[in-house]
C-alpha cells in the first residue's frame, strides 16, 4: 500500500507539473528543492514530507489538497 500511494502521489506532481509546462527543474527551483529530488518524487522513490508537499504545491499554485485527492 505504501508504494502504491506513493505512486499516485508522484503521478498526482508530474501531471501538474506537466500542465503547468514546467520541467522538473523549474518546479525544484520555484519550490526550493533539488531537481533529483522533484524526480524521486514523481517515480514514488521518496516519502516526502507535508512542509515539502506544502513548497509544492506552492510552486504549481494548487491546494495541497489537489495534490492528494485520488490516492487513498
Amino acid at each position: 500500500m505504501r508504494a502504491e500511494i506513493l505512486d499516485k502521489f508522484g503521478k498526482q506532481v508530474r501531471d501538474a507539473r506537466l500542465q503547468r509546462g514546467l520541467s522538473q527543474e523549474e518546479l525544484a527551483e520555484k519550490a526550493e528543492l533539488h531537481r533529483t529530488y522533484i524526480g524521486m518524487i514523481e517515480r514514488g522513490e521518496k516519502n516526502i514530507t507535508l512542509i515539502n508537499i506544502g513548497k509544492i504545491a506552492k510552486a504549481l499554485a494548487i491546494a495541497i489538497d489537489e495534490l492528494l485527492k485520488d490516492i487513498n
